[in-house]
């Protein structure tokens, strides 16, 4: 089924949230993270991606980005990803993710004998600092409600480093506004 959200507040920067397919715990490793991290900043060098905060987990990712086309370019970073990551995939042999992966594949994803993504990212526009900061909160404190750390700049794969001194920053962010 393909997803009934749509970016129609083109001016504006959307929080959203790209989750795998079945929920399956693909960003597990630092390599598979990477992958994602890598696509980012490709595309905030090549295709206009402004990157305003952003977190991974196991199952899913959520930033608050903007771009001319960000559905076009949300696109492309999916499928790039996908190629790598199962790729990735096939090199660790961690056949059973690549089998649930094609197990879990859409009839109509005839492009491919897996799928890594669920469809869309039900984009959210941000109209307001308010919302912004609401946002952010919760990206930056999802690891932290999951039990897996005390305080979001202990999650790696997270933009909460950019507010500590010399913390570590994986990808910097664009400014808000």
């Amino acid at each position: 089924m393909r997803s009934r959200y749509r970016i129609l507040e083109h001016d504006f920067a959307h929080f959203i949230t790209s989750t795998t397919v079945a929920w399956l715990p693909i960003f597990t490793t630092a390599a598979r993270c990477d992958i994602l991290v890598q696509a980012f900043k490709y595309c905030r060098q090549h295709k206009g991606l402004k990157v305003h905060a952003w977190v991974i987990l196991d199952t899913h990712f959520h930033a608050i980005v903007a771009a001319p086309n960000l559905a076009r370019v949300l696109a492309d970073l999916k499928r790039h990803t996908a190629r790598q990551i199962i790729e990735q995939l096939g090199g660790e042999r961690c056949d059973w993710l690549l089998r649930q992966l094609r197990h879990q594949r859409a009839p109509h994803k005839t492009e491919s004998e897996h799928q890594v993504w669920q469809e869309g990212s039900h984009p959210q526009a941000i109209m307001s600092d308010g919302m912004m900061l609401q946002k952010l909160e919760y990206l930056h404190n999802n690891p932290v409600k999951r039990g897996l750390v005390a305080s979001p700049e202990h999650w790696r794969y997270s933009s909460a480093h950019e507010w500590l001194p010399g913390g570590m920053v994986e990808l910097r962010c664009d400014p808000w506004q």
